[in-house]
Order: structure tokens, then C-alpha cells, then sequence
């Protein structure tokens, strides 16, 4: 049963990011929404439903947190206006901070390599991009024939275009990280 004044996990995302777990009653318009629900172990709404419940070890360590794509459709799709990516990037975020050791091995880096991409370029250049990631996770060779496919289809452009205000994107970035050890 949950007590009317939520578990400390719910008040920890509540006080993080603002939004009201509690509010969700477990519609289930958020899970039929989401693409990426086929891959995770817990569907949206089981989320905000675990938060509630403050099962806050499984949550962390769960695949769930780190293949959400943050696409907001969960969001877009919540009749009670709750932000649930926003919840998932929160305890994504907790995941980091704690040391929880990614279910998702790989997509800690490529979120690294993804944000990396766009503080230098202003946008994502998927070559840019995919170079980083396939040379720091050491996985060169598996995507190769996908790559010559969609080089041939045009569907990739081998330079970059650059975003005229990179300056103020670098800004955005340094003042995200102020932010963020702040709140630490």
C-alpha cells in the first residue's frame, strides 16, 4: 500500500525534477506510446508505478533508464500532464551520480559521445558521431555494411555541418554542468 505521502524515492524525483509521480494512476497510455517498449524491462507506467512504490535499487539498475530515447511521446501522451521522460532522465541522472552500473552497457558512452557531438558541432553529425562511439567502445567492424548502405542512399553526410551559434550552445553546456554541481 502505498501511504498517501509517497515513498522517499517519489519525494527524491519530486524535489529533482518537479514532477508529481503520484499523480499517475496507471493508465497506461504512456507504455502504448512509446517505441522503445519492446526493449525495456519495465514500461513506462510500471515506472512511475515502482516510484510510487520506491523500489529505487531495480529501478536504477534497470535497462529501462538507459534505452528510454527521452522522445517525450510518453509525456505528450499522460492525461495527467506528467513529464514521465523527465522522470526517467531523473533516475537516469541518480543511476550516474550513485555508481549504478549501467544495465546497458553501452549507452552511458553513447550518450557521452551523442552530447559531445553537439557541444562541438551544434548538431549531430551521425559520422562524427559514430566514429566516436564505435572507437571508444572498440566495436569497429558490425555496422560497416549498414554504413556502406546508407552512405550509398545518401542518408549520410560525410562532413559536418556546423551551427552558427556554437558559442552560445558551449554556454548552454557550461552553465547546464553549474547547474548540475549545484545541486550536488
Amino acid at each position: 500500500m502505498i501511504s498517501v505521502t509517497g515513498s522517499g524515492l517519489e519525494k527524491e524525483i519530486e524535489r529533482r525534477c518537479g514532477e508529481k509521480v503520484r499523480l499517475c494512476f496507471q493508465c497506461g497510455k504512456c507504455s502504448t506510446g512509446c517505441l522503445f517498449s519492446p526493449a525495456m524491462d519495465f514500461l513506462p507506467h510500471q515506472v512511475m508505478k515502482l516510484v510510487q512504490l520506491g523500489v529505487e535499487e531495480r529501478l536504477l539498475s534497470s535497462r529501462t533508464v538507459w534505452i528510454c530515447a527521452s522522445c517525450v511521446t510518453c509525456t505528450a501522451r499522460c492525461p495527467n500532464d506528467i513529464d514521465v521522460a523527465r522522470v526517467v532522465d531523473t533516475l537516469r541522472e541518480m543511476a550516474l551520480e550513485r555508481g549504478v552500473r549501467p544495465a546497458e552497457k553501452n549507452i552511458p558512452l553513447f550518450h557521452s559521445c551523442f552530447l559531445a557531438n553537439i557541444r562541438a558541432t551544434g548538431r549531430i553529425s551521425e559520422p562524427v558521431l559514430m566514429g566516436a562511439y564505435k572507437l571508444l567502445s572498440g566495436d569497429l567492424t558490425s555496422d560497416v555494411g549498414l554504413a556502406v548502405k546508407m552512405l550509398r542512399k545518401g542518408k549520410i553526410k560525410l562532413v559536418p555541418s556546423l551551427v552558427r551559434g556554437r558559442r552560445e550552445i558551449r554556454r548552454i553546456f557550461r552553465e547546464s554542468r553549474r547547474k548540475e554541481m549545484a545541486r550536488r
